[in-house]
């Protein structure tokens, strides 16, 4: 007579991870490695080690990788081959640079949004701003750099051209760095204030050279502030070497 025991049910396999987890990985990754250096708290030139980020965020040293890599094209990082990926250490003139471009690119922008946005396109600037304002209020600095730099390229959106939204998110995501490393937590107010300017002279002013003024001026200022911080960060960094200080987390130069 045939045998009748119950054959124990073998354990399924455990199912590999599809590209939707990956990508899930991945991007709750660059979005903590965004945070962390929108945070202002990761200094000039502070290696971030592909070991101690996988441990901390519960991923593979691969998905940290990738993520690195990505920040690195987006000028976030400093990345050096066999020594790793650094928190750019940006000298005066390159940042002085940036904010050149930005200006150039910026007063194209407000000179072809000016009188030509939609009742919509104003409504979303306005909710934009309002949003600004409540990271501020709840002393979010990293989302508060985020969405200042956000508006800039929802104008840019409203522009209707991919090359330009591409080139101006490459600039923002410098800019916005520097404004982390450099520009101090109480001058975030002034975004929402200035923001609010550029909405009016966009669509209330009656001349585009006031509109221009009123968004070069918004840059201006921020690039006098980021410049002053370096300048002072800078300052302190080699009072400290010329007193035998040991080297300090941004001491690091690229």
């Amino acid at each position: 007579m045939p045998s009748t025991a119950r054959k124990t049910p073998t354990s399924a396999a455990p199912a590999e991870p599809t590209d939707a987890d990956e990508a899930n990985v991945d991007e709750r990754v660059y979005a903590a490695v965004s945070k962390a250096l929108l945070s202002g708290k990761l200094r000039p030139g502070t290696p971030l080690r592909e070991r101690a980020l996988a441990e901390a965020l519960g991923c593979t040293r691969g998905a940290v990788r990738k993520v690195l890599a990505r920040l690195g094209s987006e000028k976030r990082l400093v990345l050096e081959h066999n020594r790793g990926a650094f928190v750019p250490n940006p000298s005066i003139d390159d940042m002085r640079g940036i904010y050149r471009a930005r200006r150039i690119v910026e007063a194209g922008l407000v000179t072809t949004l000016f009188g030509n946005l939609e009742r919509e396109q104003v409504a979303a600037l306005r909710k934009h701003v309002q949003a600004e304002q409540k990271a501020f209020k709840e002393g979010r600095r990293e989302d508060s750099i985020r969405l200042a730099g956000d508006f800039h390229l929802l104008l840019a959106e409203m522009a209707g051209s991919d090359e330009l939204l591409s080139y101006i998110r490459r600039l923002i995501s410098n800019t916005e760095l520097y404004k982390a490393l450099y520009d101090s937590a109480e001058a975030a107010s002034c975004a929402p204030r200035e923001h609010e300017q550029i909405i009016e002279a966009l669509t209330t002013g009656k001349s585009l050279d006031k509109a221009l003024a009123v968004a070069l001026e918004h840059l201006d200022e921020l690039e006098q502030r980021v410049i002053a911080g370096a300048a002072a960060e800078q300052e302190v960094d080699l009072a400290t070497l010329l007193n035998g200080g040991g080297n300090t987390a941004h001491g690091h130069s690229h």
